[in-house]
């Protein structure tokens, strides 16, 4: 099966699915680049305001043929003001912007289109669910050439490059910005007759 003919299944985390996300963020290709501490504590620290309401991202165990696949987040950038300036000295960020965090859990399931076919499915639930986001603005490390070479091929493009603190203190902070806007593609709305 080609990966332009996956369907993918996003569901909303909840703590069942904590020792999931535990073993794959133990996984030597996402420890590498997103560098999680995996105690239980931790991942519940991390993860459970997701589930409580209490932060303001919103975490979704991903399911390719009822099974789980990997995971991703997404949040506005102007919940998270130190995210936001950080990011608006290097790049515009229009108002009403998203981003997202992503990782395909298993190994196997890496170097075959999979994770930009999740991330373009997950591109249309963003449509879909947040008519006023206006464009998802992902920073990738430099070294993570598998994650922005998704997202180029998912249809972001990139404008920008910069430094932004390291989630693993063995990267030198060099990341790649890259930026898709929700306008394109989305349905035009008729406009109202005029009276």
């Amino acid at each position: 099966m080609s990966a332009d003919a996956v369907t993918f299944e996003f569901v909303r985390t909840t703590r069942e699915f904590f020792p999931q996300l535990q073993r794959w963020l133990r996984e030597p290709h996402v420890a590498r680049f997103w560098n999680h501490d995996t105690a239980d504590a931790d991942i519940e620290r991390d993860f459970g305001g997701s589930v409580d309401g209490t932060e303001p991202c919103e975490d979704f165990l991903v399911l390719r043929d009822g099974l789980p696949f990997g995971f991703i987040q997404r949040y506005r950038i102007a919940d998270y003001p130190e995210d936001l300036a950080l990011l608006t000295a290097l790049v515009e960020i229009p108002p009403g912007s998203i981003s997202i965090d992503y990782y395909v859990g298993d190994p196997q399931h890496t170097g075959h289109g999979l994770g930009t076919a999740m991330i373009s499915a997950f591109v249309a639930k963003c449509r879909a669910d947040l008519p006023d986001a206006t464009a998802i603005v992902v920073p990738v490390v430099v070294p993570n050439r598998a994650s922005w070479r998704a997202l180029e091929k998912a249809g972001f493009r990139r404008v920008g490059e910069g430094y932004l603190p390291p989630d693993n203190p063995i990267d030198d902070g060099a990341h790649y910005i890259s930026r898709l806007d929700l306008d394109e593609g989305r349905p035009i709305q008729p406009e109202s007759p005029a009276r």
